[in-house]
C-alpha cells in the first residue's frame, strides 16, 4: 500500500478530508509508538509507507512503553489532531483498519499483543464476528 492509498482509504473510511485523514493518521501513528515499546515501534516503521514511518519511531529515551488506557490513548489522538471528540474513536478505528491491510498479519498481531484490551478492540475489523462462547 503506498503512502497516498493509505491516506486516501483513511479518508474513505471516515469521510474526512485527506488532510485531516493525514492528520488523524499522524496522531494514531504517533500515539501508537508511545504506547508500544520502542523496537515494535521500528518493527512497524519498516514496514508502513515511508512517510508514515516517521511517527513511529521513538527517540532511545523512550524505549519503553506509555501504559495509558483507550480514554487517553483517544484523548492524545483527538489532541494531536484537531478532532472532535465523536471523532476520535472512529477515527482511530479507521487508521487501525488501514495499518491491518497495510503490514503484514504477523506484525499488527505483534503490535496488538502490547496494547490492553480496550485498544486491543479498536483494532479489530469492523465486521469481525465476536468470540463464540
Amino acid at each position: 500500500m503506498t503512502y497516498d492509498d493509505f491516506i486516501a482509504t483513511v479518508a474513505r473510511r471516515t469521510g474526512l478530508t485527506n488532510e485531516q485523514a493525514t492528520d488523524l493518521t499522524f496522531a494514531t501513528l504517533q500515539t501508537l509508538a508511545d504506547r508500544i515499546s520502542a523496537g515494535e515501534a521500528q518493527d512497524l516503521a519498516d514496514k508502513v509507507p515511508t512517510r508514515l514511518a516517521d511517527p513511529l519511531r521513538k527517540p532511545p529515551s523512550s524505549e519503553f512503553a506509555d501504559p495509558f488506557d483507550l480514554a487517553e490513548f483517544l484523548n492524545r489522538v483527538r489532541d494531536r489532531a484537531g478532532l472532535d471528540d465523536p471523532q476520535s474513536a472512529p477515527g482511530v478505528a479507521a487508521v487501525f483498519s488501514t495499518l491491518r491491510e497495510a503490514v503484514p498479519d504477523y506484525e499488527f498481531d505483534d503490535m496488538r499483543s502490547q496494547l490492553p484490551t480496550g485498544i486491543r478492540q479498536m483494532t479489530e475489523p469492523v465486521n469481525a464476528p465476536g468470540p463464540r462462547g
